[in-house]
């Protein structure tokens, strides 16, 4: 059992970089009340976002900070316009992970795998 136990520990500890990368890729991103509001794009150290509104000042291209848990947003669109601050990474069931963007008060989309 306590071996058991030990390599769960040391696979977790293995792992834990990987998750960090999960946030890479192109993400379909929803409002609170599920309408889609755009595209996230997240590649190394950048971002890009396409909103789903013609015109909207929160599309274009921004720098990001990697974490553990997901990614700080430094600049660019989305921090300028609508405040946001930091994407998470949290458990989605439907989709297994999903980023979750967030401001200083509170979570305003969800990002899905797309």
């Amino acid at each position: 059992m306590r071996r058991i136990a030990l390599l769960s520990a040391a696979i977790a500890l293995v792992a834990s970089p990987a998750f960090a990368q999960d946030y890479i890729g192109n993400w379909a991103c929803y409002d609170a009340n599920a309408t889609k509001t755009g595209i996230l794009t997240i590649y190394g150290q950048v971002y890009g976002f396409a909103s789903a509104t013609y015109g909207d000042p929160s599309s274009g291209t921004g720098t990001i900070t990697a974490y553990q848990d997901g990614v700080g947003f430094n600049d660019g669109p989305l921090r300028a316009s609508r405040n946001i601050e930091a994407g998470r990474i949290v458990p989605n069931a439907s989709t297994g992970l999903a980023v979750q963007l967030e401001t200083a008060e509170a979570a305003t989309m969800l990002c899905t795998p797309r």
